[in-house]
């Protein structure tokens, strides 16, 4: 029955249409905010190897269906894996979606994500790894790791460290939530579409052609409109997010941002200084270690690092942090996780530096991502933003 019931989940909760040359893949479990399961990613990655070996496609679009575009990973589904199993049946989950990002990535037919409501987690992943990001109003980005215990990861240490300046260290320390505009200002976005007009430019998305960038970016670019960056943005203090995120530690960070609210009142500087003191402590050091190590890999580099990084968190041996995230945020909901070590100064380099080690055990592997053959990395992965 199970086997019965995972072959359903396979084929139900990836919805794909063809238009002439275009594939749509449509993310379809919107009571869970179509919250990426283990069947899912497994189909997801099945398609795109397929659809890139077919010479009848030549683009591919991914959207989801109802309020959400993917809310993340399902991680509690994780959790009763592990707990259930061992945790190498968690990892095997963080095996396929890294594969799953590794590919997008390295894709070379042209992806256009439609970003319509929440995209968070694991759904960057599957979008923001891809050719075109499409924002609407209704967009709200975050990468809110950090609250449950984790850290930013599928690939999020490549792209989080290509945003202008240090912002992608505010967002991947902070969780900070950005909507459709800030999202196109700092790059994660490639173009920004009202709500009203994604049919319309679906529409002209299915009579393409080519799998030429420049012509599928000039049909989007027909649809697109500059939207309004709100005075409030965090966007519009970039100045002080690099004067404090560009700080060498988390405790630093948090220094410079103390001495900023003593100069000013800012409610923003206060909301800020808040996550990351509610944040776990070792996902703050470990994801701010992960960004700057980001700045200098290639993909496929990130993504075996980041994968080192999730078996040691699910492994549960150097830190608990992850299962009583999990525990606060998304089971009991109490919202109020006991980090252990609770405190910034009780994390040594020598601790973190232990989570980018390999597993001290003998069945366990690196991430052997797939050979590229015969292949040149696209331009768009290797400065995508």
């Amino acid at each position: 029955m199970a086997s019965q019931n995972s072959v359903m989940a396979y084929n139900d909760q990836v919805l794909v249409e063809e238009k002439s040359f275009t594939r749509i893949l449509v993310l379809n479990r919107p009571k869970q905010l179509n919250a990426l399961s283990y069947p899912m990613i497994s189909r997801l990655l099945d398609l795109f190897v397929a659809y890139e070996a077919d010479p009848n496609v030549k683009l591919i679009i991914l959207k989801g269906n109802g309020r959400a575009f993917c809310a993340g990973g399902d991680v509690a589904a994780v959790v009763h894996d592990i707990r259930k199993a061992n945790w190498k049946s968690g990892a095997q989950f963080f095996t396929k979606e890294f594969t799953l990002n590794y590919v997008i990535a390295t894709n070379t037919k042209p992806q256009v994500s439609i970003l319509n409501g929440i995209v968070m987690g694991g759904g960057n992943g599957v979008s923001m790894h891809g050719r075109f990001r499409v924002a609407t109003e209704t967009s709200v980005f975050a990468m809110p790791e950090t609250a449950l215990g984790l850290f930013p990861d599928i690939g999020a240490s490549y792209f989080l460290s290509r945003l202008p300046g240090f912002f992608g260290e505010y967002v991947g320390l902070t969780g900070a939530r950005l909507d459709g505009a800030e999202m196109l200002a700092c790059g994660l976005a490639t173009h920004f579409v009202p709500a009203t007009k994604l049919s319309l430019l679906e529409e002209a998305l299915y009579k393409v052609d080519s799998s030429d960038s420049n012509i599928i970016s000039a049909i989007i670019d027909c649809y697109s409109q500059q939207p309004y960056l709100k005075d409030q943005s965090a966007y519009k203090r970039l100045d002080v997010i690099d004067r404090c995120f560009s700080r060498k530690t988390v405790e630093d960070i948090l220094s410079a941002l103390e001495r900023e609210s003593m100069s000013k009142a800012d409610d923003w500087i206060k909301n800020t200084i808040q996550s990351l003191k509610k944040a776990s402590p070792t996902s703050l050091k470990i994801s701010l270690r992960s960004i700057r190590e980001g700045r200098i890999q290639g993909v496929g580099q990130c993504l075996t690092r980041e994968f080192r990084m999730v078996c040691h968190f699910m492994e549960g041996k150097l830190s608990k942090d992850f299962f009583e995230g999990c525990r606060a945020i998304l089971l009991d909901k109490d919202r109020n996780p006991k980090w252990e070590p609770a405190r910034l100064e009780l994390i040594s380099e020598g601790m973190v530096e232990q989570f980018f080690s390999r597993m001290d055990d003998e069945e366990w592997d690196d991430l052997k991502l797939p050979s590229r053959s015969n292949f040149v990395l696209p331009r768009h992965a290797i400065a995508k933003l």
